[in-house]
């Protein structure tokens, strides 16, 4: 029997534009719900400096602190931080399509993708797409809602025949992005050169990488013994079902290293509470230092 993270989402693909549109606005709320000091979506206005009181100057700017220690009125002037682009990559290789859930880890993808980026683009942060599989996306960041929904619009679909080119494409995301920017990986990093590729992209970029898993891959299908065949290569293999897949114990700690933000979230599993306070709590903004 197969079970879902939330019962109430479907596969992506599954929907008319308008509906999918409403789901993404559903979950970008939820997941943006006490997240407003969140060092990843921003606060809109940052602290630079405390003067003098100047007749006019707003009550509501007071620095009450310095007006007790000093003795005379002083506010508080903010000033808004520079807009921080937000690229966010979308595993669409054939092993992220395969499931023993209702929802796949591309269906998963496609949702934490778009919900991330709506919530990004209502912080005022450009966002732009990367396809991590075979097929062609554009990777033009922008605030415009509408260039977002275009964006994503070709990672809907599930696809069973792409070969995973993620390391390829956060190569060249790191070459192409000049300025310091946030990178979202939503994946599950089956490609060999991920972890490095991620190391990489770290030294400018903060980077959060976000490891999509099946509970077939943590030994959890109660089936024996079965012969499958991977993916994207169509190597054959005997395995038995409660045997783990991977080594995540392993991938946690080098993307540690490397400065990377790593959450993993099975598919069974709900994932908005535990995305939103991971952005939430997620320790400093990783390795960028562009």
């Amino acid at each position: 029997m197969r079970v879902s993270s939330d019962p109430s989402l479907r596969p992506p693909d599954e929907l008319a534009h308008g509906d999918f549109e409403l789901v993404v606005r559903r979950l970008a709320d939820d997941l943006a719900f006490g997240v407003d000091h969140s060092r990843f979506v921003g606060s809109g206005i940052e602290y630079a400096q405390s003067r003098p009181y100047s007749p006019g100057d707003s009550i509501k700017m007071m620095d009450w602190r310095i007006t007790a220690r000093l003795g005379r009125p002083f506010v508080k002037e903010y000033e808004t931080p520079k807009r921080t682009t937000v690229y966010i990559v979308v595993d669409t290789s054939a092993s992220m399509s395969v499931s023993s859930t209702a929802l796949t880890k591309h269906d998963l993808a496609v949702w934490i993708a778009s919900a991330i980026g709506l919530v990004a683009q209502r912080r005022m942060s450009p966002v732009g797409f990367v396809g991590a599989g075979e097929r062609e996306t554009r990777l033009n960041p922008s605030l415009h809602r509408g260039d977002l929904w275009h964006a994503i619009e070709p990672l809907r679909r599930a696809g069973l025949t792409e070969r995973t080119r993620l390391a390829g494409a956060l190569e060249d995301l790191r070459s192409r992005a000049r300025r310091s920017s946030v990178i979202v990986v939503l994946s599950d990093l089956h490609d060999p050169g991920a972890i490095v590729a991620l190391r990489h992209a770290s030294q400018r970029h903060d980077c959060i990488a976000i490891h999509l898993v099946d509970p077939a891959e943590r030994g959890r299908l109660r089936a024996g013994f079965f012969r499958g065949h991977e993916a994207e290569s169509g190597r054959s293999f005997l395995a038995h079902s409660r045997s783990a897949w991977g080594h995540e114990g392993t991938v946690r700690m080098d993307l540690a290293r490397s400065g990377t933000s790593y959450l993993r979230l099975q598919t069974d599993l709900p994932f908005i509470g535990s995305l939103r306070h991971f952005l939430s709590y997620r320790p400093g903004l990783g390795g960028g230092r562009g």
